[in-house]
């Protein structure tokens, strides 16, 4: 976990190496945390609607993309997990792209801070 810790605005800037590598542990959690997401609705999909597992996946990655559903909902249990997990999976992929992004905006504001040398802002 020491490898996500980010440097203090004292640090030095971390080597490129290092930071390919904390990108790479960013990357990771991000897409297990994106495919958590997934999970959960192709598993309510499957349960709460009955489809089967494919359209069940479907349903799930065109609602956590921001497409809408695919197929017709009949059930009121079905409509119901398709809309708190559109809601659910709104804030997914918000995280999702936080997570992504974190190093390289705090590569890019590090060494903003570095260049300013002992200006204060």
């Amino acid at each position: 976990m020491k490898r996500l810790r980010l440097e203090q605005r004292t640090s030095p800037l971390l080597p490129r190496r290092d930071f390919l590598v904390r990108l790479g542990w960013y990357w990771l959690f991000g897409c297990l945390f994106l495919a958590f997401s997934l999970g959960i609705g192709t598993i309510g999909y499957h349960i709460t609607a009955h489809l089967n597992w494919v359209d069940a996946f479907l349903n799930a990655s065109m609602i956590l993309t921001g497409m809408g559903p695919v197929d017709k909902l009949e059930s009121a249990g079905a409509k119901l997990f398709a809309s708190f997990y559109a809601i659910f999976s709104g804030v997914s992929f918000l995280t999702f792209c936080g997570v992504l992004f974190t190093p390289i905006y705090h590569r890019f504001i590090h060494r903003f801070h570095l260049d300013l040398g002992d200006r204060n802002l």
